[in-house]
């Protein structure tokens, strides 16, 4: 009977040392299986990091690059405008576009490069920013440069609806020193809207995937914030639908005076020539407008009212499967799409406002009027065969 028992008892320890082997052999296997998943994943991630971060600092060295060159040659012709005697009357014109090219050439200065370093050190912002200055710098020049460039751009609109309505109010009190009150007068009160978050209304956060800053717009645990986004995108519409419809208006005046003006004379001609070399400026310029902000602002407005944040676009990585989680990362993703945008506004401004005016609008009208002249010629040519053809009949029926 002891013996049995002794069995027993040596039977339930093996037993129990066998499944405390298997369990043990189980979490070892089951270790090495995460480990292994996670190392997989791991590199998956640096991978993808790494083709994502060649692409965009490439696209953002392009983007500098361009912009420094479009930007310094517009303000090289201005300059030389400027300087002329024969365009005393478009000074205050020509100012607005140096003031502008200026701007978009200091902007892309001061952020560019930021972007590129942030890019090169690895996507790692706190590396390069562990105190948060930078980022709240960042900030700043890209709200202050963005909304300078649209208040530009509605007062150049308004500006030229002048000019074209009521030419001679805009002669005798439209002077260069109005001008630049008026310009400098933009400038601090965009500077100034720009220094709240500093201030403490608004804030400035870090935004997906890491390589810039801008206006936070779903947090409401700071205070102003939800105030600051608002009006930072509200004044952005505002400007755009200033601009398109000052630009709407000068069409039409242009248009009405260029009919009211139509006829032979080598003046009426030039005229048509201005006229229709200004109205595909225009329309340029309201399409490069459009289709740079709306993005932006429409988002930044979709944001606001779902409350996503840039706190939610960085823990893109994170294992959640919310479908609401989703949706902020799709607009997250989308953000960055918008403020390149954005960005590509500053590149297209001294195309769509001088070079292209100077190289491109002159060969099309030029090649538009030698269209139209061959095809009134041809006309001509056709009237006058016919009216010899009617004078020839008479003579032949005679004989």
């Amino acid at each position: 009977m002891g013996y049995l028992l002794y069995s027993f008892i040596l039977f339930e320890r093996m037993t129990r040392c066998s499944a405390d082997s298997l369990k043990d052999l189980q979490t070892t296997v089951g270790e090495m299986l995460d480990s292994n998943t996670t190392k997989t994943l791991h590199e998956g991630n640096v991978a993808n990091n790494s083709s994502w971060g060649s692409v965009s600092i490439g696209f953002s060295i392009t983007m500098m690059i361009t912009g420094l060159v479009g930007n310094s040659l517009a303000l090289i012709l201005v300059y030389i405008s400027y300087r002329k005697k024969e365009n005393k009357r478009k000074r205050s014109f020509l100012l607005c576009i140096g003031s502008l090219a200026l701007i978009d050439l200091f902007g892309q200065l001061l952020t560019s490069p930021v972007v590129i370093s942030v890019y090169r050190n690895g996507l790692e912002w706190k590396q390069l920013d562990p105190s948060g200055k930078l980022c709240s710098f960042f900030g700043v020049c890209m709200t202050t440069f963005g909304l300078c460039a649209l208040f530009l751009a509605s007062t150049m609109a308004i500006e030229r609806a002048m000019a074209i309505t009521n030419p001679h109010w805009y002669s005798n009190h439209m002077k260069t020193r109005v001008t630049k009150q008026t310009l400098a007068v933009i400038l601090l009160l965009v500077f100034f809207f720009a220094l709240l978050p500093i201030v403490g209304v608004g804030k400035y956060t870090l935004q997906w995937p890491g390589t810039w800053c801008f206006i936070n717009t779903g947090d409401t645990e700071v205070p102003g914030n939800r105030f600051f986004a608002i009006t930072f995108a509200l004044l952005g519409i505002f400007s755009l639908l200033v601009t398109f419809s000052c630009n709407v208006v000068t069409i039409r005046g242009l248009i009405i005076r260029c009919k009211t003006k139509s006829g032979t004379s080598q003046s009426s001609k030039q005229w048509e020539r201005l006229t229709t070399e200004t109205v595909i400026q225009l329309l340029g310029i309201m399409c490069v407008l459009l289709i740079c902000w709306s993005p932006l602002l429409g988002l930044m407005l979709r944001m606001i009212s779902t409350h996503v944040s840039s706190k939610e676009c960085i823990s893109k990585d994170s294992t959640s499967n919310h479908i609401s989680n989703s949706d902020a990362h799709f607009d997250c993703d989308f953000f960055l799409t918008a403020i390149r945008l954005a960005s590509l506004n500053q590149i297209l401004d001294p195309w769509v406002y001088l070079l292209l005016r100077e190289i491109l609008l002159r060969k099309f009208c030029l090649v538009a009027n030698a269209v139209s002249n061959c095809s009134t010629e041809d006309h001509k040519e056709a009237q006058t065969a016919l009216k010899k053809q009617k004078q020839d009949l008479p003579k032949s029926q005679s004989s």
